[in-house]
């Protein structure tokens, strides 16, 4: 008697095959045929047209960006040029204009008080607490510098029948801690008025970019364009899509930005430039198109921290050799230029993948049609019997006057002549 074989060994030591069964159901049919056109569809439309899934991408792209801003504009009874509000100087990816600034003018080395309200008071200990801060205009000595300020307390006695005012005068001593550093210290409370005629400022963009994959080079404006042109034109997407001129007071205006809170504290834009390049066409078509982007709309209701500002000084020399400077707090509106892109071209190992992709997925509509058939159609016990048939057989080897390596089965369990095609609500 042939040892019993457990039954967990036998149920993974199978084969199984495919076997095609034919479903005549107007409605299965119809589900079939409508969610193979949607796949199809989808990849006809989305993966090769819309992602160009048949070409191979160069997202790596190179830039390099000049910048330079034009125009005049006035602050504090002075005519302010490119030299003096954009900095920094070189032209590069990033800088600012300034638009407002704090001037503290002939400050030397030396004692003197805080002028921020965080630093009074009325004692030298009251300083001593703030030794460890980092927030003032220099090093706290302990000192706190005491100036006499009278307060006048009115007192309301009200009754009845009569009503008195009494009015006491108390004296009260107040004062600001010392600090040793460049005095006097700034008072960044004192501002002029901020330099409105920015919105008229240009801004000049020239910006080259190359894919190094297919050795592709473009620039953001065609060689064919004279420096007669340039002069004369500004940046429009319908009417002057080429032209690299930009003008400060349209950005605002795209981005809804008010001019009167940015000259005054400041803030960051975007100007980004993409490259999406077709390179099956024409180089020629491969052009940037332009979006503008308000970086820093995210703090624009920030009580903490609002705007951008930064601070530079100017250093000089007295006749006796002492040195002092004037310090400028600036309020700017800072550009960030941002290159971004990708080009693709026709390969054929991305196209035949994508292909093959396209077909295989094909397939589950059978998968999906096989779930309803299954599960929740009035003929699904029918099609199980069909569709699943267990064979069972036991091989020997074959007993013949032929001795050979031929092979039998020996079927156990039944079997079937049906050619594999049934009607479920559809008779021929």
């Amino acid at each position: 008697m042939a040892p019993k074989v457990p039954h967990f060994v036998t149920d993974f030591f199978v084969y199984e095959t495919a076997k095609s069964v034919v479903v005549k159901s107007w409605s299965v049919g119809v589900i079939n045929r409508f969610v193979q056109l949607l796949i199809i569809l989808y990849f006809i439309c989305w993966v090769f047209l819309h992602e160009k899934g048949h070409q191979q991408r160069d997202t790596g792209i190179e830039s390099a960006v000049i910048t330079k801003v034009k125009g005049l504009g006035s602050f504090n009874n002075h005519v302010m040029d490119v030299a003096d509000y954009v900095v920094p100087s070189q032209g590069s990816s990033s800088f600012s204009i300034i638009t407002n600034m704090v001037i503290t003018d002939n400050q030397m080395q030396g004692r003197c008080p805080e002028t921020d309200k965080k630093f009074n008071c009325t004692t030298d200990d009251d300083c001593n607490k703030n030794n460890s801060s980092n927030i003032g205009n220099g090093i706290l000595t302990g000192t706190c510098l005491i100036n006499n300020v009278t307060n006048v307390t009115n007192v309301t006695n009200s009754t009845n029948s009569t009503n008195s005012t009494n009015s006491t005068n108390s004296t009260k001593s107040t004062g600001w801690c010392e600090i040793e550093g460049w005095c006097p210290a700034e008072d960044d409370s004192l501002s002029g008025t901020p330099m409105k005629e920015v919105e008229n400022f240009t801004i000049f963009i020239k910006n080259s970019i190359r894919f190094p994959l297919f050795d592709v080079s473009r620039g953001n404006f065609p060689s064919s364009i004279n420096q007669s042109y340039i002069q004369n034109c500004n940046f429009d997407p319908v009417h002057a899509p080429f032209c690299p001129i930009f003008k400060v007071g349209d950005i605002l205006k795209k981005l809804n930005q008010s001019l009167d809170n940015i000259t005054a504290y400041g803030g960051e834009i975007g100007i980004n430039i993409n490259w999406k390049c077709n390179l099956d066409y024409d180089v020629e078509n491969c052009n940037p198109k332009y979006f503008f982007t308000h970086l820093d709309s995210a703090f624009k209701h920030s009580k903490a921290s609002k705007g951008y500002n930064f601070r530079f000084a100017k250093y000089y020399q007295s006749e006796d050799g002492t040195e002092y400077r004037t310090l400028h707090k600036a309020y700017a509106i800072r550009f960030e230029i941002i290159v971004s892109g990708n080009a693709g071209k026709f390969n054929v190992v991305p196209f035949l993948i994508t292909l093959v992709a396209a077909f295989t997925s094909v397939g589950l509509a059978t998968v999906f049609c096989d779930i309803i058939l299954l599960n929740f159609h009035k003929g699904a016990d029918e099609y199980k019997a069909k569709k699943f048939e267990e064979v069972s057989g036991i091989v020997q080897e074959a007993k013949g006057p032929c001795k050979g390596s031929q092979m039998s089965i020996k079927v156990l369990g039944k079997t079937s002549n049906d050619s594999g095609t049934f009607s479920i609500g559809r008779q021929e």
